[in-house]
């Protein structure tokens, strides 16, 4: 019995995308929709870093990537700034 051909090969990008995502001022769940509308368009693997100045997103972000299906790789604060980066769908 012959074997069925093999599942094309979908191209990898050459270099993985990383978004910058403006989250400054916004309070309460802001920042996490912000960071979940500029992660929409980027593939699994790509990352994304939300700059932000609500102390909450240090809590938020960590159960948004669970519930997401992504990872939290770095946060960060540093006089009221608040750095979360994120690889998305791992």
């Amino acid at each position: 019995r012959p074997r069925p051909p093999p599942a094309p090969i979908r191209p990898r990008p050459l270099s993985l995308r990383h978004e910058i995502i403006d989250c400054q001022r916004p309070l309460g769940p802001t920042p996490v929709i912000r960071a979940q509308d500029g992660v929409a368009n980027l593939e699994k693997g790509e990352t994304a870093t939300a700059n932000c100045t609500d102390p909450g997103v240090l809590q938020d972000s960590p159960a948004w990537c669970r519930i997401n299906g992504h990872t939290v790789v770095s946060a960060e604060s540093h006089d009221g700034e608040y750095r979360i980066t994120v690889r998305v769908g791992c």
